[in-house]
């Protein structure tokens, strides 16, 4: 498989703390990678780079061997908190990158396609309040994959979800992943959720040895 993202001497801190140094590593294209550490370490950070929602101080991304700056259309972030807007149908907030940059009818008519295998059949046209907090999390997961991005990030896409409810969205995960056919990046916390669901997993610096070895 190809490299999909370089990731070359990224350095970032925050008011002169340094938050990455002078990171590297690599993920092939349609990788399931998992970025493993605790809270504060700088994952939801390294993905705010990439987006290109803050800057580097140093370093370079490139997908497909080409450096990117700023915002570009390589990248769907999803974030821990569903983020629908509760005066909009689920298709509305499925649909919501369509609204935003055009294609409406082409975007309705695929999320209607995918609504059967996320579980949301039937709920098209009822607005989130009425959904469990799995099946939100199932439409926001659907609302980031139709953007049709190479690369999805994924930010602690269940980390608010309780332990039940995450083991069954973990399982519905490897589910449909096969059917994605893109590169992925899971930040997490969870260690047998790190372990379970990816084909690579990457222990961020500051994970103790005796966790480590797990893998």
């Amino acid at each position: 498989m190809n490299t999909k993202l370089q990731i070359s001497g990224l350095t970032f801190s925050y008011e002169e703390r340094n938050i990455l140094n002078e990171m590297d590593f690599r993920v092939k294209e349609g990788e399931f990678v998992s970025l493993l550490g605790p809270s504060g370490c700088g994952k939801s950070t390294l993905l705010k780079l990439l987006t290109g929602v803050i800057k580097p101080e140093a370093g370079r991304i490139l997908v497909d061997g080409e450096e990117i700056h700023g915002i570009t259309e390589h990248f769907a972030y999803m974030p821990q908190n569903d983020l629908l807007f509760s005066w909009k149908t689920i298709l509305d907030n499925v649909c919501l990158y369509a609204r935003i940059h055009g294609g409406i009818e082409n975007m309705r008519k695929a999320a209607a396609e995918q609504m059967e295998s996320f579980g949301l059949k039937g709920y098209e046209h009822e607005y989130p309040s009425a959904l469990s907090g799995g099946m939100r999390q199932r439409a926001a997961f659907l609302r980031t994959l139709l953007y049709h991005a190479e690369i999805l990030l994924l930010d602690e896409p269940f980390g608010a979800l309780d332990v039940i409810t995450r083991g069954e969205m973990q399982d519905w995960l490897l589910s449909v992943r096969e059917k994605m056919n893109r590169t992925v990046l899971l930040v997490t916390h969870d260690i047998d959720e790190a372990i379970y669901l990816p084909t690579v997993s990457w222990c961020w610096t500051g994970i103790p040895e005796r966790l480590a070895r797990r893998w």
